[in-house]
């Protein structure tokens, strides 16, 4: 369950989100599977199949995993039949069959075919950071992550969740970071970029397996072109890759923290708790790290996050107590 992609959306500290009205919320939404005339179905699922409900609380961070069907009907195969239906009506009754008729032969073999077709699921899963404000969606798509984020406006209005806007740009920022051979705070830099000039021609200039600091990358630099991605390791525990749009793709968790999460025990309950909380954990110090290395965000973004939850189970130090599948309290 380790997040491999990341959008993140500032959580405002004006609207605390409870976790029990979001559980409630997410329970009158569950998945239903793609049926009868329907194109596609979307609902909420619990986020590991030893789950039941909708909301896993853990340390102040609560996840939630939405699941979505579409149905596969390819353009290719309506209009098959649909000239297969005319080429019958054609040679039955000897006429031509005209525009009209034809759409509408379209829309009934449409209806028709529809609940035959076959279904494509896939699933999104983000977890709120309630501590320090931040919906992480584990997403590198931007209309995956939207669709995720208005989901949940729609189960609790209104869902208090926005792009974050950062003082200094990213890719204002990689590119400073590149022609100094050098990137601030924990990161480093690793070894693939992209490089994309802004003038008319737009070149363009990825690299990969290449020494970042090197003459090459500043000579680039040096001409105008300007990093739309850049791979950087964290605290020497995660890798990932930057965009100019600030999004985080083909994250990998390194071995130390992998290793760490084994260590909790062989049953899925475990694992899943154990590495729940230390991803939740590592992933929001990465992300406070990043936005301060942006110089912050923007002052309309930049209220107090709701405060930390209280939870009344367990002491946080046993691992076995700290997350649970049901609804927490909050002070």
């Amino acid at each position: 369950m380790w997040f491999r992609q990341l959008s993140f959306y500032r959580l405002s500290g004006e609207s605390l989100v409870d976790a029990d009205k979001l559980l409630q919320a997410l329970e009158k939404r569950p998945f239903q599977p793609c049926m009868g005339l329907d194109w596609f179905s979307e609902g909420w699922v619990p986020p590991a199949g030893h789950l039941e409900a909708p909301v896993y609380a853990a340390r102040g961070s609560l996840m939630v995993s939405m699941r979505r069907e579409d149905k596969v009907l390819p353009a290719s195969v309506i209009r098959d039949f649909v000239e297969m239906k005319v080429q019958e009506i054609e040679d039955k009754e000897l006429r031509k069959v005209g525009r009209k008729e034809k759409l509408a032969l379209k829309e009934q073999i449409t209806d028709d075919l529809l609940p035959r077709a076959f279904v494509r699921s896939g699933r999104t899963s983000a977890y709120l950071d309630i501590a320090r404000g931040w919906l992480m969606v584990d997403s590198g798509s931007s209309s995956k992550a939207e669709a995720l984020v208005s989901k949940l406006r729609e189960a609790l209005p209104p869902f208090p969740a926005a792009l974050p806007r950062t003082q200094i740009a990213p890719h204002t920022a990689m590119t400073d970071w590149l022609a100094a051979g050098e990137a601030p705070g924990g990161f480093e830099l690793d070894a693939d970029c992209e490089l994309k000039d802004g003038s008319e021609n737009g070149a363009v200039v990825r690299c990969s397996r290449i020494d970042l600091t090197s003459d090459e990358i500043r000579q680039h630099i040096a001409t105008g072109k300007q990093a739309t991605k850049l791979g950087l390791i964290w605290n020497e525990k995660i890798r990932f890759q930057l965009t100019d749009t600030l999004q985080l793709k083909r994250i990998q968790f390194l071995d130390m923290l992998q290793d760490e999460a084994s260590q909790a025990g062989d049953d899925r309950e475990s694992l899943f708790e154990a590495t729940f909380i230390l991803m939740s954990e590592e992933l929001g110090e990465l992300v406070e790290a990043l936005v301060e290395a942006l110089g912050g965000v923007e002052d309309s973004q930049a209220q107090p996050a709701a405060p930390a939850p209280t939870q009344t189970q367990a002491p946080q130090s046993a691992p076995s107590d700290a997350g649970s599948a049901v609804d927490v309290p909050w002070d």
